[in-house]
């Protein structure tokens, strides 16, 4: 019995290995952000919901619920996407998952000002 229930389940996984694992995108230009996007970000205590609008020149404007804002730019570094805002630097990726488009930036400093922010495409 347990030869085949490890049967079945081998056979599972080899038929769906990357079911529900977000598709890392590469950016190749960062025209490819333009556009609004939704999400949260985490600030000084907790997480707040935010907006943010990206120019095709990779230039953008974030605000939270709270009223907090943030003027930064978008730009790729030895292939690699990267930000520069108002507060920190860091490094961003874009994934695909089930028809959406995930926007994350970790700051290479993280501390109580800033954190990680994740985003979805506005379509």
């Amino acid at each position: 019995m347990r030869v085949h229930l490890a049967l079945l389940l081998a056979f599972v996984f080899t038929l769906a290995p990357l079911a529900g694992v977000a598709e890392e995108k590469q950016i190749v230009d960062v025209k490819e952000l333009a556009g609004n996007w939704r999400g949260w970000v985490r600030g000084e205590l907790a997480e707040d919901n935010a907006t943010m609008v990206i120019s095709p020149d990779g230039g953008y404007k974030a605000s939270t619920i709270s009223g907090a804002t943030t003027v930064g730019t978008f730009y790729l570094q030895d292939g690699k996407l990267r930000y520069r805002s108002s507060l920190t630097t860091g490094t961003a990726s874009v994934s695909q998952d089930k028809g959406k488009t995930v926007l994350t930036m970790m700051p290479d400093n993280a501390n109580s000002r800033t954190g990680r922010a994740e985003y979805e495409r506005v379509k």
